[in-house]
């Protein structure tokens, strides 16, 4: 798939670091109740960590007590759904869709109106106030 920010793996590989690396453009996920976004509940926007691009509003974040990140809602447009059957489970991968850097997964279990917990790895996002 092309995005509108395409890099080769190994500009990816120095912009990013290896653990940022990992998660973001190999799907990789951090340790649970590790992540600085986790428990952060300041007023601002969530961005992707490679590309910059805004994801996710302060005001649908919420304490899912999963120990990632936790959204009811992206900003529309903002993400791309993949179906994702590994691990012997069906989920809902979420890429950036500008970049195409994986975030975590969507699942339709969440606590609010939208049903949505949008559960997304800290290093593969940034916090602009």
């Amino acid at each position: 798939m092309k995005y509108p920010v395409e890099k080769t793996e190994q500009e990816w590989k120095e912009q990013l670091g290896e653990e940022r690396y990992r998660i973001l453009r190999q799907k990789g996920t951090e340790y649970p109740h590790t992540g600085k976004y986790n428990l952060n509940f300041e007023k601002g926007t969530y961005c992707c960590g490679a590309c910059g691009e805004p994801l996710f509003e302060s005001n649908s974040k919420f304490d899912a007590h999963c120990g990632w990140p936790s959204f009811d809602e992206s900003i529309p447009g903002k993400v791309q759904y993949i179906s994702d059957v590994t691990h012997g489970m069906k989920r809902t991968e979420i890429l950036c869709a500008n970049c195409g850097s994986h975030l975590g997964h969507v699942f339709e279990d969440g606590p609010t109106k939208t049903g949505q917990r949008y559960c997304v790895n800290s290093l593969s996002v940034d916090f602009k106030e």
